[in-house]
């Protein structure tokens, strides 16, 4: 039994290998972009569905049957008359049947229900991972987790009610409608007129439905989002008293929630009142046509007791359909939301014929770049500067002035607006956007963690690294002590330790030591250094700047930071001010200008210059 299970378990690849591309926007669209891998086996399912309906509709005229013949029938010569049909009517029931059903629940349960939501989690979080910068600052994490989850939910459940309801119920209506005709045609006349008001009672209570499960679907992830956003900064949450305001914040998108559950629940309640006085008058009107029939010597013992049966069955069917229906809207509301994230267009795109970038030398070219974000100002305008090969740059200005933006645009974080932008002569927006950042090291002012081991947010500058590497890596950065020191919950150690959400169980220069390691390791041709030392003290920073230094050796190195000591060595100095460049030269040259630099540099130091080994001069 086990591999029959597996065997109709791996009919489908939960994740398929090909890039993923922009979802459509339309919900028909966007249905079908996430079914088309699951496609043969949806309609699989679909055929075995309508196959049970047809074999329970034999039954009941089956049953029909033996009651017409129970009433009528000789004893004596019974079973010699009906033997084929009664063994044709035992294999149906006793094997027939349950091996259609088996099948059925096989490629239902072991085929479509885990793999085919699982196949748009996938996809989705593919997609969303090339999502630009902009995007995640636009957004709660937690919301767009939220919605790539209950999408594929959404989307699965849609897909799968209309094919396996749809299919299933108007086969069994159908038939049963036949059935009945077959029997006694004014039998009929009930179930066609409970049918027309059925319609308009799901055309009155669905449309409505839906409308609420859309907005419902945005709420709870909104709601997820407030919650997930106050667990994320829970030390800034802590530190400020704050955890009365979070309640109020989060509270107000609770009660947004429940201010779309009480509406559907008054809908869900009308509903179900509709339907239990439709069930009934057919109930009432079958019973009364049938009496009449079989007085006047017009209907069968046999039509009513089928007729009576398909009431019944019916009865329960039609809470079942409504139900689903309304759990079908609810999906297709689900679906919608997410589809509003999730379908956007990714701002940052690999050119159709991107190329790896191949790094021989590390030179790198603004060439008149202009970028600005949306509807902003220009952050840096028309700038031209030129880098050389293993040239050290430390780049000068107040906040705002574009020096974080600089790094964002030659990670291509952001397309400019504007120019050119090149490594060893190749434009960046023309390779691909893995390779560029593969030459590209980063420590930034505001370092952010794996929540993961120690072992797994150093090794993340390469995958590949051996343990010594690793250790190597540490040691340079001067974190392989306190590393040895780590225990987490669970007991795990050293760099086995698991640091927390946004490494928060290390202190901010750990995290820094940590994230300088994965540097090392990483050992690219050009190293971006973005206020790197900013949250070591002193003594630490004395040790990493020089092991910094000696990284720095060979490379091409764009270094930012506001203590001016810190870069005062860098080959060249590039001062700028509002996007653009308003000086360059090395420290002693801008210092003698008396310019920018030199009022900056005479603010930090007093008057005095520091050299890095510090002497006064």
């Amino acid at each position: 039994m086990e591999k029959i299970l597996s065997w109709f378990e791996n009919r489908i690849e939960p994740f398929p290998t090909e890039e993923p591309t922009q979802p459509p926007n339309t919900l028909m669209a966007f249905l079908w972009h996430y079914s088309k891998g699951i496609w043969p086996a949806l309609s699989i399912m679909a055929l075995l569905g309508m196959s049970v309906a047809v074999f329970e509709i034999m039954i009941f005229g089956y049953l029909g049957n033996v009651v017409e013949w129970l009433s009528t029938a000789d004893r004596a010569t019974f079973m010699e008359q009906e033997r084929g049909t009664l063994i044709w009517m035992g294999l149906v029931i006793l094997l027939i049947i349950p091996v259609v059903k088996l099948v059925w629940s096989l490629v239902l349960h072991q085929t479509v229900i885990g793999n085919y939501p699982m196949i748009i989690r996938w996809q989705a979080h593919r997609y969303m991972l090339g999502q630009s910068m902009g995007f995640y600052q636009d957004e709660f994490a937690g919301r767009v987790a939220t919605k790539v989850m209950q999408t594929a939910l959404g989307v699965r459940e849609s897909v799968m009610k209309v094919l396996d309801v749809f299919a299933y119920v108007t086969i069994y209506f159908l038939g049963a409608l036949v059935l009945i005709a077959s029997f006694d045609f004014y039998l009929m006349l009930p179930f066609v007129v409970w049918l027309v008001f059925y319609i308009i009672t799901l055309r009155f209570f669905l449309p409505r439905m839906s409308k609420i499960a859309r907005k419902q679907a945005d709420a709870r992830s909104l709601m997820t989002g407030r919650v997930v956003d106050s667990y994320t900064n829970i030390s800034t949450v802590k530190l400020f008293a704050h955890a009365g305001r979070e309640l109020t914040y989060a509270k107000e998108s609770m009660t947004g929630f429940l201010d779309t559950v009480h509406p559907q629940m008054r809908l869900s309640t009308g509903m179900m009142f509709t339907l239990g006085t439709l069930n009934n008058l057919l109930l009432f009107a079958v019973g009364a046509i049938a009496i009449t029939q079989w007085l006047n010597g017009e209907a069968t013992v046999a039509a009513v007791a089928v007729a009576a049966a398909l009431v019944t069955r019916l009865s329960g069917m039609a809470h079942w359909i409504m139900w689903e229906m309304s759990g079908l809207f609810e999906n297709i509301g689900m679906a919608m939301d997410g589809m509003s994230t999730i379908a956007r267009k990714r701002d940052v795109t690999d050119a159709l014929d991107a190329k790896p970038l191949a790094v021989t030398k590390g030179a790198i070219d603004f060439k008149s770049v202009t970028f600005k974000y949306d509807k902003l100002g220009s952050v840096i305008s028309d700038m031209n500067l030129s880098i050389g090969s293993g040239e050290k740059i430390g780049l000068i200005g107040r906040s705002g002035a574009g020096k974080t933006t600089m790094m964002n645009i030659l990670l291509r974080l952001y397309d400019i607006n504007e120019g050119e932008l090149l490594i060893d002569g190749q434009n960046v927006a023309k390779v691909t956007q893995e390779s560029l950042r593969s030459q590209i090291a980063v420590v930034t002012q505001d370092t952010s963690l794996l929540h993961r081991s120690v072992r797994d947010n150093i090794a993340y500058g390469r995958p590949d690294a051996t343990d010594d590497q690793i250790i190597a890596a540490a040691k340079k950065a001067n974190a392989h002590e306190f590393i040895l020191g780590l225990e987490d919950s669970d007991g795990n150690t050293a760099y086995d330790a698991q640091v927390g959400e946004r490494g928060v169980k290390l202190s901010g220069g750990q995290r820094q030591r940590v994230a300088i390691a994965r540097v090392f390791l990483k050992d690219a041709p050009i190293l971006v250094l973005d206020e790197a030392t900013s949250a070591l003290d002193s003594e630490v920073e004395a040790v990493i700047q020089e092991q910094l230094f000696n990284l720095m050796e060979g490379k091409t190195v764009l270094a930012i930071a506001h203590r001016l000591s810190t870069i005062a060595n860098m080959d060249r100095l590039i001062v700028l001010d509002q996007g653009k460049i308003v000086e360059q030269g090395t420290h002693d040259e801008l210092v003698e200008q008396g310019g920018l630099y030199g009022s900056l540099w005479s603010r930090q130091s007093g008057g005095f210059i520091h050299t890095l080994d510090g002497d006064v001069e």
